[in-house]
């Protein structure tokens, strides 16, 4: 077991782009606990970089070559050697700002995770395989480092790493209508049918037909998407929808590949 003896100073990382609905909620959830704040921007061009500046952060611009490599690089504008990675869109809640507050006090593992909760089109969504969406977020960036598949990143820590499970929620507020689930989802599914593609995966007919029903059922019944309501059957639809719009556009691409 690798241990520090002394109270760390924690790097908060935070990449964005055209973040300024989210990213002032997110930079004051961190106040008191943040021993700094780097914010990676990809060329925002609405009002981020300015709430951003307001608040006294680290304000660094990079170009976006994709999700993994760009929350890898932000690593490498920390300071601090523990690093909490957040999204623009996710805050602490006052249990977690307490659970890391303690870490800070008595850091005893490589790495640290937590359970996100997301809010959707203002409903917070428990059931539907939504909740806990565990993430590991806090870490010492020497034990690892962000891999995946893009967009749907995640950090990879070293196999003999150890890991604590703290109290609290991540607050994910991750679409404020269905239009822009729509298109989100539609931008996301053409991302992760080129990283299936470079990973070998390949689609076909029966796959465009079965991966769908079965990310419906498993999203509504399975995990009990149904006992929220409206909404849940909205994102049991969606589920639907992104699998079908991944498994199309990879034929696609496949069918283009093959055209070369």
């Amino acid at each position: 077991m690798s241990e520090i003896n002394f109270m760390p100073q924690i790097s908060v990382v935070i990449i964005t782009y055209n973040e300024e609905q989210n990213i002032g909620r997110c930079i004051d959830s961190l106040q008191g606990v943040a021993d700094e704040i780097v914010i990676v921007d990809s060329f925002s061009t609405d009002a981020t970089e300015a709430i951003c500046r307001k608040r006294g952060v680290k304000f660094v611009q990079h170009k976006f070559e994709g999700h993994i490599e760009q929350k890898n690089y932000a690593i490498t504008q920390a300071t601090h050697p523990c690093v909490l990675s957040l999204d623009a869109d996710e805050a602490l809640d006052d249990e977690l700002r307490q659970s890391i507050l303690a870490v800070k006090e008595n850091w005893t593992a490589d790495g640290y995770k937590m359970n996100r909760v997301t809010n959707y089109c203002g409903k917070w969504m428990w059931y539907g395989g939504w909740y806990p969406d565990t993430k590991l977020r806090l870490w010492k960036s020497n034990k690892g480092a962000w891999g995946g598949l893009n967009p749907h990143d995640e950090f990879i820590m070293e196999e003999s790493a150890k890991v604590i499970q703290l109290k609290g929620n991540l607050l994910h507020y991750s679409y404020y209508s269905v239009e822009g689930h729509v298109s989100q989802m539609n931008k996301f599914s053409s991302i992760s049918a080129k990283s299936y593609y470079d990973k070998g995966k390949r689609s076909n007919v029966f796959l465009i037909v079965t991966k769908p029903l079965i990310a419906f059922l498993k999203a509504y019944l399975l995990k009990r998407g149904f006992l929220s309501g409206y909404y849940g059957f909205v994102i049991g639809i969606m589920d639907a929808q992104t699998t079908f719009l991944k498994y199309v556009k990879l034929r696609e691409y496949q069918q283009q590949q093959k055209n070369k």
